[in-house]
């Protein structure tokens, strides 16, 4: 059996068709039908990924698709079921550690970009069946860093009641907004059109800022829950959007810090770790999540299908197409999650 794939050359991506290897004892073949792209993956191409990376790796975290076969020790799956990956395939439950760090998909693994692709039956779950496969692969990412950020940690979980505050709409903020208004949230959002702000609306945002036209955003935000400020922020843009992020929170609020959309470049201003004291705020860092935990978010999508279900931009790519999705998704033009379908 052939697959057609790409591998991360350099700089660059070469697609070509190889062979598929033989099927290990623990492993599932997995036609592929849907994928997904994200931020991680156009760091990897630009060498400036922060974790294990594998020369010549298939890139690609996010895929969803059909059992083909199974090696003769694998117990959760039987050909023909549906299944989504999960992007560190060893980080089945509990802590984040070197060795399920060592197990990302598309990195220091071979990825989704591909037709045909073999993975430890521990690094699979069952897609919901609720969703297409295209919309499934938008949920090994994006999907399971929002709910993560969200109710990942015991104690500091988003309830009814609370403030949210998510930024621009990207995959995890658009997530992070179905899922929060799911469980009775209000949420603060921050975009920079009329158009953005329209689908923020669409997905229950109590209240959408323009930030090109308030740059003090944050303190609009604050302003926006009374004066007290919000219970959490979900902070995607990293250096240029952190102070404004602070100064949104309420006393003894959370910062869930999932990446650095907004870029490297570092500001003068940017708050220090002692600004969690000298403000009153926890700030948590979230590196996407469990496989227990992405079972407990399909379980709600498939609980909630209508409120819960991907935003998809308009615009979906072929597997041949995969450069030009690259550049859609780094010119920041879409409007929510930029996907493949590989079916066609």
């Amino acid at each position: 059996m052939q697959s057609k794939q790409w591998n991360v050359r350099g700089d660059s991506l070469e697609y070509s068709e190889k062979p598929v290897p033989a099927l290990g004892d623990n492993e599932v073949l997995v036609k592929l039908q849907g994928a997904s792209l994200n931020f991680r993956d156009i760091l990897i191409t630009q060498g400036k990924y922060p974790f294990p990376l594998q020369p010549g790796v298939i890139p690609g975290s996010d895929g969803a698709g059909t059992v083909l076969a199974i090696g003769k020790r694998v117990t959760r799956f039987s050909p023909g079921d549906h299944v989504v990956t999960i992007i560190n395939q060893h980080f089945l439950a509990g802590h984040q550690d070197e060795r399920t760090l060592q197990s990302g998909l598309g990195a220091s693994l071979d990825g989704t970009f591909r037709t045909v692709g073999a993975f430890d039956e521990q690094g699979l779950v069952a897609m919901p069946a609720c969703l297409s496969f295209v919309e499934a692969s938008t949920l090994s990412c994006a999907g399971l860093t929002a709910w993560n950020a969200l109710f990942g940690l015991p104690g500091r979980k988003v309830q009814a009641g609370d403030w949210l505050l998510t930024l621009g709409t990207g995959g995890v903020s658009l997530f992070a907004v179905q899922l929060a208004k799911t469980v009775g949230a209000r949420v603060i959002s921050t975009t920079s059109s009329e158009e953005k702000a329209n689908i923020l609306r669409k997905l229950g945002a109590d209240h959408v800022i323009n930030y090109r036209e308030s740059p003090d955003w944050g303190l609009v935000a604050k302003q926006l829950t009374g004066g007290v400020g919000v219970d959490m922020v979900v902070e995607v843009g990293g250096a240029t959007t952190l102070a404004q992020s602070m100064a949104s929170l309420r006393m003894d609020g959370m910062m869930s810090v999932v990446g650095f959309v907004g870029g490297d470049d570092t500001p003068t201003a940017m708050p220090t770790l002692l600004d969690c004291w000298m403000n009153l705020f926890t700030a948590r860092g979230v590196s996407v999540g469990n496989r227990l935990q992405m079972e407990e978010m399909c379980r709600a999508i498939e609980a909630n299908p209508d409120k819960l279900r991907p935003v998809v931009d308009e615009r979906v790519f072929r597997l041949e197409q995969l450069k030009e999705a690259y550049e859609y998704l780094a010119g920041g033009h879409h409007k929510g999650k930029v996907c493949i379908d590989i079916s066609i």
